[in-house]
């Protein structure tokens, strides 16, 4: 591994620990990232230099807040090249982001005969608020399916032309499995979407902080993702919407901030952004969120890309050596993210971690927000390592040496 990846663990202060006298091994990075200095530092510099309430206050705090705030909201445009900033809509993260366009768009669009489509392999907030848009407008729910009996084949992109019909009103889809690692085609997706008029959501929770991503090269019309998945802080999140369609939407949430006129009797809304952020913004996250952009151009996403997927590969290689082993998703050699999941058979998911963690390995066990797909895979759950921009092969060999302790203890052949 390059001097340039194993330096990069100098800027984050928390993996400098011991977890049950153990050096901590952090690789559940697919549930939430580890924060640089340069963020913890911008946070702290807002909040001891500039905190004021932004937009409509003429003193100097509110306006260096407010130049910041919109700085943010800038630098994150420029990040996934959206045409512009006025298309990004701060939130609370990728699972508010997506509710935002299930309640604002598919209650303006959606009735009864109209088709919403997804995929067998949505996380839950990618899942759940379709099907509560689909029962309120008497819309239909249908989902592409996996192919393989491990997922290993990703999504069925033969029904995915069967399944994409003129009914369809909306397309919504992961570009990265946060079980599987299964990279979608998502550019195809959006082109193909686009052939019947469907509009297209992208759940990029998992890809944004760790890739190259175009919007307007992928021609989304709608994208969601979270600032803790990608070094930022927790709490704040992006819509990108093309502003065509962000201007015939009507707000979510409603209050001040986001209105041009109010009477006892009526109110008018401000354009996009500012209609759909009613009351405070989380200012001092968004700001971070612009400094988490620009470590990770720092660094160059197609080096974190490249980075993470050979870390995968190895561990991949690694594990599959072990006895007893299912490995799910995309099989080593194809293309995956940085992340990997598998089960032992005989020995719970929520067992390995909690012996992983013994050894100071920090693992996520459990159905990742991914039941029905657990349940068509024929487990209750699995156990992930995620990896990120200061994981390094050392760690998946302390990874492996747990779970051949774990693997020991349990009698597993």
């Amino acid at each position: 591994m390059s001097d340039l990846w194993k330096n990069v663990r100098v800027d984050f202060p928390i993996l400098h620990q011991q977890v049950n006298g153990k050096p901590l091994v952090y690789l559940d990075n697919g549930a939430t990232s580890q924060k640089p200095r340069a963020v913890i530092d911008a946070l702290v510099r807002y909040y001891e230099r500039d905190n004021s309430n932004v937009h409509r206050g003429l003193h100097a705090l509110s306006m260096r807040a407010t130049d910041a705030y919109e700085g943010a909201r800038a630098r994150v445009a420029r990040f996934i090249n959206a045409a512009d900033p006025a298309e990004i809509i701060f939130t609370r993260g990728t699972t508010d982001s997506i509710n935002l366009v299930a309640r604002s768009w598919g209650h303006a669009h959606l009735k009864p005969g109209d088709v919403v489509l997804t995929t067998e392999i949505e996380h839950h907030s990618n899942l759940v608020p379709w099907q509560q848009a689909a029962r309120a407008s008497g819309a239909t729910l249908k989902c592409v399916p996996v192919l393989g009996a491990d997922a290993e084949g990703g999504l069925d992109l033969a029904a995915l032309d069967q399944l994409l019909t003129p009914q369809v009103k909306l397309f919504a889809f992961t570009h990265i499995s946060n079980t599987l690692g299964t990279i979608n085609p998502v550019a195809e997706f959006c082109r193909r979407a686009r052939a019947v008029g469907a509009v297209t959501v992208i759940d990029a929770a998992q890809s944004v902080g760790h890739a190259p991503f175009d919007v307007q090269a992928l021609g989304a019309d709608f994208v969601a993702f979270s600032g803790h998945k990608m070094c930022g802080p927790t709490g704040i999140g992006v819509l990108y919407g093309r502003r065509a369609l962000l201007d015939q939407l009507a707000p979510d949430e409603t209050g001040g901030g986001m209105v041009v006129n109010v009477t006892y009797e009526a109110a008018t809304w401000k354009p996009a952004p500012e209609r759909f952020e009613a009351g405070t913004p989380n200012v001092a996250d968004a700001i971070a969120l612009g400094v988490a952009c620009d470590y990770l151009d720092a660094l160059s996403r197609d080096q974190i890309a490249a980075h993470d997927a050979a870390l995968a590969q190895l561990a991949m290689e690694k594990l599959s050596l072990l006895p007893g082993i299912r490995i799910i998703g995309p099989r080593a050699g194809a293309a995956r993210s940085g992340l990997v999941s598998f089960a032992f058979e005989g020995v719970h998911a929520h067992d390995v971690v909690t012996f992983a963690d013994e050894d100071g390995v920090a693992l996520r066990g459990g159905h990742h927000c991914n039941q029905p797909l657990m349940r068509k895979l024929g487990l209750t759950s699995t156990t992930r390592a995620s990896f990120y921009v200061y994981n390094t092969p050392e760690e998946i060999d302390a990874l492996v040496a747990s779970l051949r302790k774990i693997l020991e203890f349990f009698g597993v052949a």
